[in-house]
């Protein structure tokens, strides 16, 4: 080598620039279709738990503590944010935050839990017709929420006469 070929590399080298993003020190802008993690609205949810029964992950739980009141709860532990809960709520509750680092200490960070106020029939006192979206599921075996332990457990028919939940579905979370 000579040393002009080492003085054209040193050159090169000096015109680069900068090669590394100076990231977390400034954070970087998302591309406009970025989808972080979910948001629900409260004010504009109507309790149909259809974003529950299409989530592919089994993150949103739905569990009915009365007639009136119906708790939904985003868990955040294995959301992939792959949009489907937005695209499917007919209320447009549902947005995708333009969050691309969600790393936390505490899972409780990413968690939201929504405390619905179901309006009655004023005949017939019931939510909605019956069953309820959420009731055909449970009734068909394919849903039972259990929010104390925040998991999703499948129960079958099958399983019904002797013992009423199945053994629950082993997870590896961590």
């Amino acid at each position: 080598m000579s040393a002009l070929s080492k003085l054209k590399e040193a050159y090169l080298c000096l015109k680069a620039g900068r090669v590394t993003l100076p990231y977390p020190a400034r954070p970087q802008p998302v591309p406009p279709r970025f989808r972080g993690r979910p948001i629900f609205d409260a004010n504009r949810c109507i309790g149909c738990a259809g974003c529950a029964n299409n989530c592919p992950a089994r993150e949103i739980l739905v569990f009915d503590v009365c007639q009136e009141i119906r708790i939904l709860k985003y868990l955040g532990r294995r959301c992939t944010y792959c949009g489907r809960c937005a695209d499917l709520c007919p209320e447009k509750a549902i947005t995708m935050s333009k969050d691309f680092e969600t790393a936390t200490p505490s899972i409780a960070d990413l968690q939201q839990t929504l405390e619905l106020f179901m309006s009655t029939c004023q005949r017939c006192g019931r939510c909605f017709k019956e069953p309820t979206p959420l009731e055909q599921l449970k009734l068909k075996g394919y849903r039972f929420d259990d929010l104390a332990h925040d998991r999703w457990i499948f129960r079958s028919k099958a399983y019904l006469e002797k013992d009423q939940v199945a053994g629950d579905i082993d997870l590896e979370l961590d």
